[in-house]
């Protein structure tokens, strides 16, 4: 059975949204903190899915 995952790693990131690496890490580390502040664990250098197509336009949960 296959296992869906959650999250996205920086370089699915980077991927996405065709920036660089180092910019990629910003945005995982940025998204991180917020849910950190809302008092939710969080997982260095992955952002949940929903989270970050949430928070960016454009994106859906078909991606």
């Amino acid at each position: 059975m296959a296992q869906k995952c959650f999250y996205y790693t920086a370089k699915e990131v980077m991927e996405l949204f065709g920036v660089s690496r180092a910019k990629a890490y910003r945005i995982v580390k940025e998204l991180n903190e917020e849910l950190a502040a809302q008092g939710y664990i969080v997982i260095s250098g992955k952002v949940p899915k929903k989270y970050l197509e949430e928070k960016y336009y454009g994106m859906t949960a078909a991606q």
